[in-house]
């Protein structure tokens, strides 16, 4: 997939989930000059390019670390984001280096994909699956796995590998569906 298809599907998925948003060319504005989650994601998909395709050092962090200024969202150079991403209200959200997101992600604010040590070479953080949904606050540490199609419920901090399927809440989060 190139470029800039990733980038439209990312306003396709700004576009159907945001409720907010009016259906038109209003709407179509308030995502390319307002909506932080947007703005952070297309920034991060140029950012990705130069730090692992062209390995440019010092630039990508930099730049992540403007965007992060500027959105209140911080995506490390190295994480791995499929298409259709989506954040919402992304103010606190932060995508460690070692974490992969797959297609259709939906994620609210202060999410934090992180790890929990200082490892290095390692994968330190979260593999999420597609079509899955984090609520707000949620906090997914260690090289963890979150099966497609789950659900994270808001300020769950999940330890263990999700299911695929499954919805988990809960402060050490817990299957209860």
């Amino acid at each position: 997939m190139k470029a800039w298809e990733y980038i439209k599907s990312d306003f396709n998925a700004a576009m159907d989930n945001d409720p907010a948003l009016p259906r038109n060319f209003k709407g179509a504005l308030e995502i390319i000059f307002c909506t932080q989650g947007f703005l952070a994601i297309t920034c991060h998909r140029g950012i990705h390019f130069l730090h692992s395709q062209l390995h440019i050092p010092v630039l990508p962090r930099f730049l992540s670390l403007i965007v992060r200024w500027w959105t209140g969202i911080e995506i490390h150079p190295n994480a791995k984001i499929g298409k259709s991403f989506f954040i919402d209200h992304g103010s606190g959200v932060v995508i460690g280096e070692t974490a992969e997101v797959g297609d259709h992600v939906t994620m609210y604010q202060g999410v934090t994909l992180g790890g929990t040590g200082k490892d290095k070479g390692v994968k330190r953080h979260p593999t999420i699956g597609n079509n899955v949904f984090i609520g707000s606050g949620a906090k997914l540490l260690g090289p963890i796995t979150v099966g497609d199609n789950a659900k994270i419920g808001a300020n769950s901090a999940v330890l263990k590998n999700v299911p695929a399927g499954a919805t988990v809440t809960g402060m050490r989060a817990r299957i209860v569906k």
